[in-house]
């Protein structure tokens, strides 16, 4: 958008001929009619490029619109709440233009709006090529969406703000129990009566203080702290009421998303040789197989049939979606499932292009 109209000409009044019969009356109609004109023409700008945004060219590509100058400015200030890099600035810009988001906002705190809006960037930054210009721009993709998804930034701040169904984890002794929650609306929150593994009532006294423990659907994790006011029955449950609280406290579930799978994975033991600068890692040739279970750019478990030792390295080599990953691993526990061991893997190391190939197949936006 051209906004030249909007810097004045560095001219003197001295330049102008002045009528001497000049008055303030005639100052103020002046100065309201330059308002009214520059007013009309910033708006038909930025109407022009709303319009212009959702346009797409004759090859089929999307034209990235053009923000208005007040999207821009609200952009920037979200990016400087969340504490946004210069890079990753341009990059929320980008991703709502290429998307003609009208609501920043509304985008941020809802989930499966802002993964539209990414997607459709992913899906332009991937057609222009494959080089590593195309691969750190899918890099500083993925680290804003992780950034907002980790971010307190319009989160929700009242109970009252919990959707029905979300789950809520207790402690009651040296048990954490979950129940369920009925309903948000009213006086105080409706939720399961909590159940020992038995599937008694645990009966607690009115004014018993909890904290509680939840994910929203923006898998985004919260806790505060509450108390027993009630019991009632709905629909032939027992149900508990707890105290409403305005206080609820921000947390973060895991430091990356994780996507739960089944992919098949090959595994070879990594040995290390010497110490210090000498220090050089071998890959056995002897192949293990395994299926993953879950994985992030983080890490990954992995279902097997071998016994493995916690603190040993791999190779872990699989596909995501339909990229080839590779990567160093170390194992930092196991367990146990019968003829099974699952052993979680934390990546030690992973190139630019595999992580971007994890994080495309995490969030789903890849083609698969």
């Amino acid at each position: 958008m051209n906004i030249s109209f909007l810097y004045p000409l560095q001219i003197s009044v001295t330049d102008f001929n002045m009528d001497p019969t000049f008055t303030p009356r005639d100052l103020i109609i002046g100065v309201s009619v330059m308002v009214v004109l520059f007013g009309g023409i910033f708006l038909l700008n930025a109407k022009k490029g709303n319009i212009s945004g959702g346009k797409k060219s004759g090859s089929g590509a999307a034209s990235v619109g053009s923000s208005s100058i007040f999207s821009i400015f609200k952009i920037h200030g979200i990016a400087r709440n969340i504490g946004l890099g210069r890079e990753q600035t341009k990059m929320l810009d980008f991703v709502f233009r290429v998307d003609s988001a009208q609501d920043p906002e509304k985008s941020i705190a809802t989930p499966a709006l802002l993964d539209r809006h990414f997607k459709r960037a992913y899906r332009i930054i991937e057609q222009s090529g494959s080089g590593p210009e195309t691969q750190r721009k899918l890099a500083i993709l993925f680290s804003l969406r992780n950034t907002l998804e980790n971010s307190a930034y319009g989160t929700m701040t009242s109970t009252r703000q919990i959707k029905e169904d979300t789950v809520f984890t207790i402690v009651v002794g040296k048990d954490k129990i979950n129940i369920n929650v009925i309903s948000a609306k009213g006086e105080a929150l409706l939720v399961e009566a909590p159940k020992t593994v038995l599937g008694s009532q645990i009966k607690m006294q009115r004014g018993t203080k909890l904290n509680v423990l939840f994910f929203n659907r923006s898998n985004k994790g919260f806790s505060f702290e509450t108390k027993v006011v009630g019991y009632s029955s709905r629909d032939g449950r027992s149900t508990m009421q707890l105290a409403h609280s305005n206080q609820l406290k921000f947390l973060s579930q895991r430091r990356y998303r994780r996507r739960q799978a089944v992919i098949p994975s090959s595994l070879f033991l990594v040995l290390v040789e010497g110490s210090g600068k000498k220090q050089r890692l071998i890959v056995d040739k002897r192949l293990l197989k395994g299926n993953i279970a879950d994985v992030s750019v983080g890490g990954c478990s992995v279902k097997m049939m071998s016994p493995v030792q916690v603190g040993a390295r791999f190779k872990i080599e699989f596909i995501a979606g339909d990229s080839d990953v590779a990567a160093l691993g170390q194992v930092l526990r196991t367990n146990r499932t019968g003829m099974n061991t699952i052993i979680h893997i934390k990546f030690l190391k992973l190139s630019q292009k595999s992580m971007n190939a994890i994080n495309s197949f995490v969030y789903e936006y890849a083609r698969e």
